[in-house]
């Protein structure tokens, strides 16, 4: 068996674990309004749980030599250090906040490192029923559909796509709106859907010309989305235009044509 049908039968194996995932979380989305205010925070942690639990389960029964690091079990303590092994990265449910108010952008990210390279990435909006995937060499689509990233080549046409963060303390929120004050005269308009992932594969598929986003939660919340703008004709890399790192809770993204003068700008809004 090549090297591309392994990474195919890894994608069909991650695209499986996340429809199963996604009828959970579409339980869950549809239950969120008829939830008392401490019931809610139950609903979430649960579904994010079983979701976790669901994927995780599903893949170590096929890949039981692989490692895996998923959002809710670093957060209990386990091991998320990234190696050259095979690596499942999971996030069960990215835009929790969403799904919390039924806001419909939330999702599940699946990612695949090998060699700490991002090779295979499924987000999947169980909402929305749109599944992005991404294999190294071999394109990325949505819901089988080819896509690319967008042609546009001035700032001043793009629409930038960011995140508040969690953060609430004066300084961290002065530094964001400051960043935002500034490149919103560069760019035509500002989006902020509330899941790193489906910004993303956002940007794959031509909607968000650019993105960025400093402190979120992990790997988990990347790596997915990564292979998919790759795949897409797209860039990923460091805010500052440094190349990316996985591991350093700093990413952005944009078409090849925008990638200087986005740098640039968010460098001048610093």
């Amino acid at each position: 068996m090549g090297d591309k049908d392994l990474l195919s039968g890894y994608l069909a194996t991650a695209v499986d674990a996340a429809k199963q995932a996604g009828e959970v979380i579409r339980n869950g989305f549809y239950q969120t309004k008829r939830v008392e205010h401490k019931g809610l925070v139950d609903l979430v942690t649960e579904t994010d749980k079983a979701c976790e639990d669901l994927i995780f389960n599903y893949l170590k029964k096929l890949y039981p030599e692989h490692k895996f690091i998923g959002e809710e079990t670093t957060a209990a303590g386990g091991n998320s250090e990234l190696t050259d092994e095979p690596t499942w990265i999971v996030d069960p449910l990215d835009g929790t906040t969403n799904f919390v108010h039924g806001f419909p952008f939330v999702c599940i990210s699946i990612g695949l490192t090998i060699r700490k390279i991002p090779t295979v990435g499924v987000v999947y909006n169980p909402i929305m029923n749109e599944l992005f995937t991404g294999v190294l060499g071999q394109g990325a689509h949505l819901n089988r559909n080819p896509i690319k990233v967008s042609s546009q080549s001035e700032l001043v046409k793009s629409l930038l796509a960011t995140e508040a963060g969690t953060k609430r303390d004066k300084a961290t929120l002065d530094e964001t709106t400051n960043r935002i004050n500034s490149l919103l005269f560069k760019v035509r308009s500002l989006r902020m859907s509330g899941s790193c992932a489906l910004n993303l594969c956002g940007i794959a598929c031509g909607r968000l010309d650019l993105f960025y986003e400093t402190g979120f939660g992990g790997p988990w919340d990347v790596a997915g989305g990564a292979v998919i703008v790759k795949e897409a004709g797209g860039l990923v890399f460091d805010p500052s235009g440094n190349d990316f790192d996985i591991t350093s809770q700093r990413v952005a993204a944009s078409n090849p044509l925008l990638r200087d003068a986005f740098v640039e700008a968010m460098g001048q809004a610093e």
